[in-house]
């Protein structure tokens, strides 16, 4: 059993703007984390979403266990992100 990861229309403009590098990355990190996300995920207080770490980059995400989805809501530097 494992998750489909998807972007969001923002998510996905925002990992065009990288570096080929890094969105290889980032693409092979989110793979990694399919089968059990919760291990490599965080709680972001006071929201309904998840970090995930990617070097300096921040990925928000949300798990939606019911449909098996790994949705990236943004993705970001890691002073821009929470912002």
């Amino acid at each position: 059993m494992s998750y489909t990861i998807a972007f969001s229309v923002l998510a996905e403009k925002q990992l065009d703007k990288l570096e080929k590098n890094l969105q290889e990355r980032i693409i092979s990190s989110l793979e990694r984390i399919r089968v059990r996300p919760y291990e490599f995920i965080r709680k972001l207080i006071g929201f309904p979403y998840y970090r995930f770490r990617v070097g300096d980059y921040r990925l928000i995400l949300d798990i939606k266990n019911e449909l098996l989805i790994i949705m990236a809501i943004e993705i970001g530097h890691r002073r821009n992100v929470y912002k």
